[in-house]
């Protein structure tokens, strides 16, 4: 389900069209974009927060962006910017598509999800329901997407793994380049270099490459966060889960065909 969610989720951040909304607003540029849309959720938030919910980035990111932005926009102005910047985007991709079906199966499996503990997904999850069936089918993906990965953040730390060493992982496992990584999330060479180090003194690197061991840490990880991210899918049982796929799965698969979202891409995903 996440490699169909993702795309889908995806497009916030990568569609012109989709941040062509916050640019009105006086917000240009990726980076910026990132940061307020994901954030906004959680109200005004400083730096550390975003930094520490976001998991991965180094805290000058953030604070590149934050709290300033609040000075030019509300959460709320950046919420209703990213939903209708999303609807527009997905709505070439989503032609013949019964949407409100799919919105009302997505919707009742985000509100099903156990968001204890887990920040961005509860914040997304107290969205209240948009009227426009697509935008509520964008929160829906988005609650679900935030949820997995809230799990999955938790399980890298249960497991002794700090964010560069989560991305060297990925790197290691050929989901995503390293240059993109590093430098999308800002971290020196040197902070690249010592998780390396770090890894490869756990025998779970060597040359750049996932030891056995690696292999077996990392399958670990995987295996937990999908068991951690299983509630809102049993809750929705599995004849309505599969439906949901197969509805779900045109709309993914013609937003990866239309290049919006890399190929190479940090966040990992690939063809649905």
């Amino acid at each position: 389900m996440w490699q169909l969610l993702e795309p889908v989720h995806a497009v916030t951040y990568f569609d012109p069209a989709a941040r062509e909304p916050l640019r009105l607003l006086g917000i240009d540029g990726f980076w910026a974009g990132y940061v307020i849309q994901r954030a906004a959720p959680l109200g005004p938030v400083g730096p550390a927060l975003a930094t520490a919910s976001f998991f991965g980035f180094h805290p000058r990111r953030a604070a590149a962006v934050l709290p300033d932005a609040w000075l030019r926009l509300s959460p709320a102005d950046a919420l209703q910017a990213r939903s209708s910047g999303a609807t527009t985007a997905l709505a070439p991709h989503s032609a013949g598509t019964p949407v409100e079906e799919l919105a009302d199966l997505l919707w009742r499996a985000a509100a099903a999800a156990d968001c204890e503990g887990r920040v961005l997904a509860a914040a997304n999850q107290a969205i209240a329901r948009p009227t426009e069936p697509l935008a509520a089918l964008w929160q829906a993906t988005t609650t679900l997407r935030e949820h997995r990965g809230d799990g999955h953040v938790a399980t890298l730390i249960s497991h002794g793994i700090g964010p560069i060493e989560a991305m060297q992982l990925k790197v290691a496992a050929g989901e995503s380049r390293a240059e993109d990584l590093r430098l999308g999330r800002g971290w020196s060479e040197q902070d690249w270099d010592a998780a390396a180090l770090h890894l490869q003194s756990l025998g779970w690197l060597s040359d750049g490459r996932l030891t056995t061991d690696g292999h077996r840490a990392r399958s670990d990880v995987e295996a937990v966060t999908d068991a951690a991210a299983r509630r809102p899918w049993d809750a929705l049982g599995a004849d309505e889960t599969e439906r949901a796929a197969e509805l779900l799965g045109p709309v993914a698969r013609a937003v990866w065909a239309s290049g919006v979202v890399p190929p190479s891409n940090p966040v990992g995903v690939g063809a649905p």
